[in-house]
């Protein structure tokens, strides 16, 4: 069982006005580098009655914009309600309904004799935006099932990038920060037990690193911080020979290699392609689930797991039909094994928990890299593996293929968080030179200056600010490096 230290400080949540998201960087580190099982004592899921498993997370998030009374930070959520007459704005009710409802529906599914699961991926921008809007009543219904171990045991928070950075275009040195500050931020508003319980990362817009230096330190950071595992999109990732990923039910082990020859590894649940919402939306994953069986994994045969993700508030599906199919499923899943066998839902790392449970072990488990790295590896043997070589190949697979990148792979092709985007990306990257030259070596994590310098330098970074084109919003970015810019300078 999960014991942690009785002098573990209570973490304030806002500190000068201001989100905690640093400070408390050995406590926090303490805290989520043990390797106790989260979800194995409480279990009520035996794989051995199990033919196939489904696991669903629901992605929640709202930008920080400067768009508040003279210029001040507010959530985008806010800025909807006070603004209603502009585009969907007037759907920030059912938004604001959205961020809170599992805190109802996982009760009453519970008390209904169902045995429901669910797993949650909030941005730091939103839990911070809530905390501002004085929307206490959701977080405090998020608590609920978070804190209260009559509900816990069917909920997974995923740890994520505090202000939503799409990690291949992120500067490395930042990577850790945004993760670091996501986990205070967690601890500040449901406590150190719940923080210990996150195993599982979701990186924003499901964008992978696939430039071997970016993902090993992706992938570091990770590990330093915790985390068992993480989800990714099939497309972003290739079998060792570069081909299309072969098991896809199955957990992988995520190869990263360095431009050194240095190589780490974690555990990938694979996010399978589709629609994202409308697959959430609709339950798919329990039905796909349906027509799977066990698969052999090293030595033993075991459940596949169907793993998808989808926005849990965005468009009409999620809105309107998600909770009456997200019930149906759960009712039908009572009626057909009492929900404890067949096919069922589960938490990601429930499920690895109980593969160990049944003696897999992590080099049990088929391998996979990101996209296009099989091609880099080809010409950059482990034994003369160095920087000149590595970007040597890169620039030579540029040359031979106009489509070969290293810009990393997300949940869609067609959309690029760096083509068309100099004009925001430059500030960025010079943005978080400044906070590592000026800032990161010369005050403490827990001034109000660092806090204040490393809240502009993760906020600049958020990718909604390369998502809608031109515009307002990368006006918002200009703006917020400004402000950063005068702060660290």
């Amino acid at each position: 069982m999960l014991t942690l230290s009785t002098t573990l400080p209570t973490l304030p949540e806002i500190i000068d006005g201001l989100p905690n998201i640093s400070g408390w960087e050995t406590e926090v580190l303490s805290v989520v580098n043990h390797h106790a099982p989260v979800f194995l004592p409480t279990t009520n899921i035996r794989l051995a009655n199990v033919q196939a498993v489904f696991a669903i997370a629901l992605h929640m998030h709202q930008p920080t914009i400067p768009a508040g009374y003279d210029g001040g930070l507010i959530n985008h959520l806010q800025h909807m309600f006070e603004h209603p007459q502009v585009g969907d704005n007037h759907n920030a009710g059912p938004f604001a309904y959205c961020y809170s409802r599992m805190g109802d529906f996982i009760p009453e599914l519970v008390h209904q004799g169902c045995n429901p699961r669910v797993m949650l991926d909030y941005s730091g921008n939103l839990l911070w935006g809530l905390r501002q809007m004085g929307r206490d009543d959701i977080l405090d219904n998020l608590k609920r099932i978070t804190c209260d171990s009559t509900y816990q045991p069917y909920v997974e928070w995923l740890g994520t990038m505090w202000s939503h950075a799409v990690i291949p275009s992120t500067p490395i040195a930042d990577i850790k920060l945004h993760i670091l500050a996501w986990q205070h931020q967690f601890a500040a508003i449901f406590g150190w037990e719940a923080l210990a319980r996150v195993k599982g990362f979701s990186p924003p817009e499901m964008h992978l690193p696939n430039h071997p230096d970016t993902l090993f330190e992706f992938v570091k950071a990770l590990k330093e911080c915790g985390y068992r595992w993480l989800l990714v999109q099939e497309h972003s990732v290739e079998t060792i020979s570069g081909q299309p990923l072969i098991h896809k039910h199955l957990p992988h082990r995520l190869i990263a290699r360095n431009s050194q020859g240095e190589t780490i590894s974690i555990t990938a649940l694979i996010k399978t392609q589709g629609s994202d919402t409308k697959l959430v939306g609709q339950m798919q994953p329990y039905y796909e689930a349906k027509t799977l069986s066990h698969q052999e994994l090293g030595s033993v045969f075991v459940p596949p797991i169907v793993s998808q993700i989808g926005d849990g508030e965005n468009g009409g599906v999620m809105m309107n039909e998600f909770p009456s199919a997200f019930k149906q499923a759960w009712g039908d899943m009572v009626n057909h094994g009492g929900g404890k066998s067949g096919v069922v839902g589960i938490c990601g790392t429930e499920y690895l928990e109980l593969l160990t449970e049944a003696g897999c072990n992590l080099e049990d488990f088929p391998t996979c890299q990101p996209v296009g790295q099989h091609q880099i590896w080809q010409r950059v043997s482990p034994e003369i593996c160095q920087p000149e070589a590595v970007e040597n190949a890169i620039q030579e697979l540029k040359k031979i293929n106009p489509n070969f990148h290293m810009d990393g792979a997300s949940w869609t092709n067609n959309i690029s968080w760096v083509k068309g985007y100099e004009n925001v990306l430059s500030p960025m990257d010079k943005l978080s030179s400044l906070f590592h030259q000026n800032i990161e070596q010369l005050l403490p994590t827990n001034s109000t200056k660092y806090r204040q310098a490393l809240l502009h330098n993760l906020l600049v970074q958020t990718s909604c600010f390369r998502y809608w084109g031109q515009g307002v919003w990368t006006d918002y970015a200009r703006e917020i490096y400004q402000r950063g810019e005068r702060l660290l300078s």
